[in-house]
């Protein structure tokens, strides 16, 4: 392990300082006040958190390159090695940046239906995701840390690779319909002991009659963090099949959880062109399941990170252009019977 704990335990604490700063200056600053995100605002804050994670990859990068250089000596006849571990590190980073970002497009359309059920406006919708992706984040290091300890064991690996083909094969053939939100177990419990109440403001807590009742609002933020921790059962054991590194796996994940409010926008915006990434993501989870269970093995330990990064690209690549081509082609379809 490149980056133990023992020894890093301070890069975990600045960094987390970063995130909360950041956090801070979004919601307390950038967000003060609650309005309808426009598909320029999310593409810019979406711009914006993506620059900041490549950064942070290229500092890796040199931070690798400077660490564990050897001697003069031994880097002569080691020739590029070192480079190749920096590479290796940074690579592994923006896998797993790619991987979180693409599974997360599962969960944003499991969000655009939450809003959609509950009548949430679209301007109190950021608030909503914001408190959601806090607590997200905090059951996200937990999940690490305890896949962390798992994946030492062979035997559990396979297991997490089977759960993830398992996964994408259900999710490939599964049906496209709304998921029934009245059924959910913690929005039942949640309304067992709380009654409910008309949208007031961006409150989640409103009176009536004295009494303290719930607002769609709370109701969505429930079944928002749900979501959340389903969702990390899947997408972290995926990103250890690219990396067994901790430190890369939580910031990785930190990353693409802070660019999540954005891109939840944005497709919000576009999400009837896209409706074919569904098989795509489906396959991304067959494939990293294939990794963790078969290929790492087959490939000496280590699947190629680079043919990881290129594989899934491609498949993402597909998926968007097939998405383009299928609605342009049902539209053009539709003016010709008109």
């Amino acid at each position: 392990m490149l980056f133990p704990f023992s020894e890093y335990w301070w890069f975990y604490g600045v960094f987390t300082v970063f995130v909360v700063t950041m956090l801070a200056l979004d919601l307390g600053v950038f967000h003060r006040r609650a309005h309808e995100v426009s598909l320029r605002e999310a593409i810019s804050w979406s711009a914006v958190w993506v620059s900041l994670a490549l950064v942070f990859c290229m500092l890796l990068y040199l931070y690798c390159d400077w660490k564990f250089a050897p001697d003069p000596g031994v880097a002569a006849l080691t020739g590029g090695a070192v480079r190749g571990r920096a590479q290796q590190t940074a690579l592994e980073f923006l896998t797993g940046f790619l991987v979180e970002k693409a599974l997360s497009l599962d969960n944003i359309f499991a969000f655009y239906l939450v809003f959609q059920f509950f009548g949430i406006p679209a301007r109190y919708q950021h608030r909503i995701l914001f408190i959601g992706i806090v607590g997200a984040l905090f059951f996200r290091v937990i999940f690490i840390a305890l896949a962390a300890v798992l994946v030492k064991y062979h035997t559990l690996v396979i297991l997490f690779g089977l759960l993830l083909i398992l996964t994408g094969v259900k999710f490939f053939f599964g049906s496209a319909s709304s998921p029934d939100f009245e059924s959910n177990f913690a929005i039942r419990l949640l309304r067992r002991f709380l009654p409910v109440a008309d949208i007031d403001g961006h409150k989640f807590f409103s009176r009536v009659a004295g009494r303290l009742h719930a607002t769609p609002l709370l109701l969505a933020l429930v079944f928002v963090e749900a979501s959340d921790i389903v969702f990390a059962v899947d997408s972290v054991p995926a990103i250890f099949a690219i990396t067994e590194e901790p430190l890369l796996v939580f910031t990785s994940n930190v990353f693409a959880m802070l660019g999540l409010r954005a891109m939840y926008f944005i497709v919000a915006g576009i999400v009837p062109r896209f409706h074919l990434l569904k098989y795509a993501l489906a396959l991304i989870l067959v494939f990293i399941g294939l990794k963790m269970a078969l290929l790492n093995e087959a490939f000496g330990g280590k699947f190629p990170i680079i043919w990881s990064l290129g594989i899934i690209l491609s498949v993402l690549a597909i998926g968007i252009l097939a998405s383009v081509f299928v609605s342009r082609k049902t539209r053009a379809q539709q003016n010709a019977r008109n």
